[in-house]
């Protein structure tokens, strides 16, 4: 009866231990694209993304982004300055934490069925 308890319990902290480890990894996260659009920004809301040093995130956006094949969806991440006008951003969005980082990225460095989205940068 013991070992049958011990052995439950095994388990259990083995399914947490393994739970853990996906959620802190970047397994089974998305890239998605972007390009920065300051009329979308909501200051002094919070959103999702990485937290300043302060622990706070000072402006909110909500862009209309696409992954690599193209298909397209809104993503709210929060900044802690508001950010370069028309720029390229690069998402990497898993589907219960959300957006887990984000970096600015040159126009060459997006997948050609998101480049279709965007016109060529001169």
């Amino acid at each position: 009866m013991k070992k049958r308890i011990l052995s439950g319990i095994g388990m259990v902290i083995l399914v947490v231990v393994c739970v853990c480890v996906f959620l802190l990894s970047k397994a089974g996260s998305t890239y998605y694209y972007s390009q920065i659009d300051n009329s979308k920004m909501e200051q002094g809301k919070s959103g999702g993304g990485v937290v300043n040093f302060s622990g706070s995130l000072d402006y909110s956006y909500t862009l209309f982004s696409y992954n690599e094949k193209g298909k397209g969806k809104d993503i709210t991440f929060g900044a802690s300055r508001e950010l370069k006008e028309g720029a390229f951003i690069r998402f990497t969005v898993m589907p219960i934490r959300g957006v887990l980082e984000w970096e600015e990225v040159q126009y060459d460095e997006l997948p050609a069925a998101v480049q279709e989205q965007y016109t060529t940068p001169k």
